[in-house]
């Protein structure tokens, strides 16, 4: 769980749970990035993942890196609240760590994909889900180029799954064109201290 401004008073009140999806490109990091350093309260919490450590990645600070096997164990123990299977990997969200952090007040953050986020919508229905959208698809594929992170068909993969993400945007409480970065973070924030 990553803390950033947290409540420090003795608030008893149970904190709200937002949730971040959409496409890949997007800008859903640096839009949560914005959320931690501006909305006084607000925890994020780190998923498990199954895939590696990019450089610069700590566990425990992006993502908990643990193996194929412990989380398929977690699976079976139901201790995900949410998780997905992307990109050749696991992604998941621990229940007990958005249970402790909502029951001690903390509104959390998750920046999640769409599988993940309709399965958290049947589990918790009063989350409140905010889809990050891009204004194009011809400017998602520019973003997604400029990373210089993917092969060509990892490109063509991603903007595919963007389409089909696109398509259930309308499951959502909210959405956020991501077109410029700093009227969409002052929307997010406005969405959530609101």
């Amino acid at each position: 769980m990553y803390r950033e401004n947290a409540r420090t008073d003795s608030e008893h009140r149970v904190g709200r749970l937002y949730v971040l999806s959409g496409p890949s490109g997007a800008g859903k990091g640096t839009l949560r990035e914005h959320a931690l350093k501006d909305v006084p309260g607000l925890v994020y919490s780190i998923s498990c993942t199954t895939r590696r450590p990019r450089p610069g990645e700590l566990d425990g600070r992006e993502y908990r890196f643990i193996t194929h096997e412990q989380f398929t164990d977690w699976v079976t123990q139901g201790r995900f609240l949410e998780y997905a299977h992307v990109h050749d990997d696991m992604y998941g969200t621990l229940k007990d760590d958005v249970t402790r952090e909502l029951e001690s007040g903390h509104d959390v953050l998750l920046e999640i994909d769409v599988q993940g986020a309709l399965q958290v919508r049947e589990k918790i229905p009063d989350a409140f889900l905010v889809f990050v959208d891009i204004p194009s698809m011809q400017e998602l594929e520019r973003r997604l180029r400029d990373r210089h992170t993917e092969s060509e068909s990892a490109l063509r993969v991603r903007l595919a799954n963007a389409e089909k993400e696109r398509a259930l945007k309308s499951e959502y409480d909210y959405v956020i064109v991501n077109d410029d970065l700093d009227s969409a973070g002052a929307e997010l924030r406005k969405v959530i201290t609101s």
